[in-house]
């Protein structure tokens, strides 16, 4: 394994490289860091060159002052240049939750970047039947607003009903990674910049149709019912693509890290990455 740091636009990115083969660039979602995706990592690492990244304002990656506005195109485009620094190749890009928002906003500016991308269940309000879209708005409101008045516990304990999160169903022998040191200071950035930017984002729908060959969306077994699991079968419809199941629920790659890496190798396989 290797690390590095990407000086781009406003901001320095950390990054972990490990294993051998096409490259997998992971995009992970909530406060996670690179460590977020270790175990997963590691069951990929034999079979691909996995990328996992601090995202922006997160532990190691920082931003410059000056910076340009937040937004996730921000995010998008910081996995980008990251890609461009690293290859010149296609890559292979699995991102979940506002990972996955981030990952289809970059194949609909880049398509020519990614070689395929699994999207698991991305928060997108807006490709939701037009009442259900406005409650999921306003509970995304609900947590800024807790955040506000009451705090990050406050805050993420909604955060966490809305995503439909299910921590206790694991494999044999999964132990999660322990909290980061300054996890605080990252649920902050998430919380003030992350949460809003994704209730304010709206995906470009025609540019990933044009792209909807390289994009396969997916959700988790264990989070059915969950808002960003109801995404990822509307963005189905939406593309004409099949969903395809993942073990665990909203963060099934922590909680089955084995069954899950084990999945998403397939589905790439049957993509024909």
């Amino acid at each position: 394994m290797r690390t590095g740091q990407r000086t781009l636009q406003g901001a320095s990115l950390f990054y972990k490289i490990e294993g051998s083969g096409p490259l997998l660039l992971l995009i992970q979602g909530g406060d996670g860091t690179a460590e977020g995706m270790a175990a997963i990592a590691a069951n990929l690492a034999e079979n691909y060159t996995v990328v996992s990244y601090d995202r922006r304002g997160l532990s190691r990656s920082t931003i410059d002052e000056g910076a340009p506005p937040f937004s996730l195109r921000v995010h998008s485009e910081d996995a980008f240049r990251l890609l461009s620094a690293l290859t010149t190749e296609p890559a292979l890009v699995f991102g979940t939750s506002l990972g996955a928002v981030i990952g289809l906003d970059f194949i609909s500016r880049h398509p020519e970047a990614v070689r395929a991308l699994v999207a698991h269940e991305p928060p997108l309000p807006q490709i939701l039947p037009a009442e259900e879209a406005a409650r999921f708005r306003q509970r995304l409101i609900d947590v800024e607003d807790a955040f506000a008045r009451d705090g990050i516990g406050a805050a993420m304990t909604i955060f966490l009903a809305i995503a439909g999160m299910n921590l206790e169903d694991r494999e044999p022998g999964v132990t999660l990674p322990a909290p980061a040191p300054d996890r605080q200071k990252n649920l902050t950035f998430l919380l003030a910049n992350d949460a809003p930017a994704v209730r304010q984002n709206l995906a470009d729908l025609s540019a990933l149709k044009r792209a909807a060959h390289s994009i396969t969306p997916a959700y988790g077994a264990g989070s059915i019912g969950a808002w960003p699991n109801q995404c990822a079968l509307a963005l189905a419809a939406v593309l004409g693509r099949p969903a395809q199941q993942f073990p665990g629920a909203h963060s099934g790659f922590l909680t089955h890290p084995r069954a899950f890496a084990d999945r998403l190798r397939s589905v790439f396989e049957g993509a024909g990455a």
